[in-house]
Parts: C-alpha cells; structure tokens; sequence
C-alpha cells in the first residue's frame, strides 16, 4: 500500500485485517508451542491442566529439559555441527567471494550457476545424493586399498560436509555483495605505502567486510542448527536436536520438547536480531 496515494475506508480496514491474519498464522503455532511448555500435564495439548515448571527444572518423576541428558546431547551435538559448518562457510565463502569479485577467467558465469544449484535441490534429495557419493566412495577406497575412511560414513563429519555444501552459498552470496561495494583505491593506497597484496586484504578489506562477515556467520549458524531434511540423511549415532525431536514427537514426548522449543525460539531470535542489527549497520555504512 502507498501511503501517498488516497484509500477508502474499506480497503484500510480490509488491509488492517490481512495483516492481522497473516501475522497470526506465522506467530499462534509458536504461541501454542511456548504456552503447552508451563502446561501441568503428561501430553503437550490440551486441556490446560495448570501451570507448571516442571517440565524445565524437574529432576523427580518429570524429568525436566535441564535434566534430560538426551535432549541436552543432541543440542551440544547441533552446536558442533553448527560452528564447524559455520567456520567452514565464512572461510570458504569468502576465498569464493574474492574469486567471483575479483577474478576474471572463462567459465566464470557457469561457475557461479552451478553454486547456486544446491540452493534449489531439495534438502532431501541433496542428502541422498551427498550419502550415495560418499558411500561408494569409501566402499571404494576399502575394496581397493584397504582404507577405512569413517568420515565418509553417516555421522557428524559427513553431516558437516551436507550442510556445507549448500549453506557456503549463502554465506558467499553475502560476502560478495559487501565485498562488490568496496573501493580498490583503498588496496592501492596501501600497497603504495609499503603493505604487501595480503597485509593490503587483511588490514583494510577484511575489516570492511567484517559486517558482512558476521551475518554470514549468524545466517550459517541458523541454517545449520535448524536443519532437518539434509541433517536425516547423514545422521549416524549422535543425533542433532531437530532429529532427536523429531524421533520424541514421533513415538510420543511430554512437554519437555516445548520446553526446549520455547528456549530455541528466544535464542534464535536474539540471533536473528543480532543479524538486523548487523544488517542495518552495514547499510548505514554504505550510504554514509
């Protein structure tokens, strides 16, 4: 709607109620999640039963999130998992950056075609396809020479390399497009000061790209910790907390699970702001 431009009372008060609507479906299954995690009963769902905080600090009949090793396992396992898809996207994100910036060689517009193909194949399909590649693989190199490679095997590594493999593209996405505004002219002042080509890059270009740097990373970190799809694929033994809830959720769970959901909300939120923020600031920078 263009406040400029003269609506009728109607359609004002028609725009009113889709806004509400639609900020209503996003947010009330959040609401009903956060809610049934204080709900004094064995089943996360109605009737409300009264509240409780049973289901955070209980360690006697309950077993509350706190105390639930289980689900406190798989969030350390997601946090791994996350931090080394994370480092693995920045490092990697920004080498891809300069790269497709900076460099100029034939095929350099297939190239970045073909990096943006795993952002539109299904996290499933690219899951099956990452443990097939990799299975045959390392059954080759056992038949042939007796290698046993267990990274190429179903566990945390092979989950790594999953979800690397499409979440680097968003992370160089992001860099490039902080890294296509930068000013050459400051690299060549430096250089004729005295800097050499990588003292240049690393005392004025990554400290302009540091913005850019951090939402990268808050965006992997994300991407990483929630995802599921790719995640079911490679999983081995240690389970991420989005296959460990799915599996309660399936054969049945407590409210321990909107517990836990209820405290990935708030920090995945404070996340996400800390990526406004970032966002906001790398804005406010470029046009200044």
């Amino acid at each position: 709607m263009i406040p400029s431009i003269p609506q009728s009372r109607a359609f004002q008060v028609g725009y009113a109620i889709y806004i509400v609507v639609f900020f209503t479906y996003l947010f009330a299954p959040l609401a009903v999640v956060g809610v049934f995690a204080f709900n004094d009963s064995q089943f996360p769902s109605l009737p409300w039963r009264g509240f409780t905080l049973d289901w955070f600090f209980s360690d006697t009949g309950r077993i509350g999130l706190f105390h639930d090793d289980g689900l406190l396992n798989s969030v350390g396992t997601s946090l791994k998992v996350a931090i080394g898809v994370t480092v693995l996207s920045v490092v990697v994100g920004t080498l891809n950056a300069f790269l497709l910036e900076r460099a100029q060689f034939p095929g350099k517009s297939l190239l970045f075609t073909m990096m943006l193909w795993p952002l539109v194949i299904p996290g499933v399909i690219l899951g099956v396809s990452i443990l097939q590649f990799s299975s045959t693989v390392a059954n080759g190199l056992e038949d042939v020479f007796g290698l046993t490679i267990n990274a190429l095997r179903p566990g945390l590594p092979l989950v790594v390399l999953g979800q690397f493999s499409f979440i680097v593209t968003i992370a160089t996405l992001v860099i490039s497009a902080r890294l296509r505004k930068f000013d050459l002219v400051l690299e060549e002042a430096a250089l004729d000061l005295g800097a050499t080509r990588l003292e240049a890059v690393r005392t004025v270009t990554l400290p302009f790209l540091s913005p850019a740097l951090i939402g990268a990373a808050i965006i992997s970190f994300l991407m990483s910790f929630e995802n599921f799809n790719t995640t079911l694929m490679l999983v081995g033994s240690e389970a991420p907390v989005t296959i460990r809830m799915f599996t309660q959720i399936r054969d049945g769970t407590t409210p321990v699970v909107n517990a836990l959901s209820l405290i990935l909300m708030v920090v995945m939120a404070m996340f996400a702001l800390g990526l406004l923020f970032t966002s906001g600031r790398q804005e406010r920078e470029s046009t200044a």
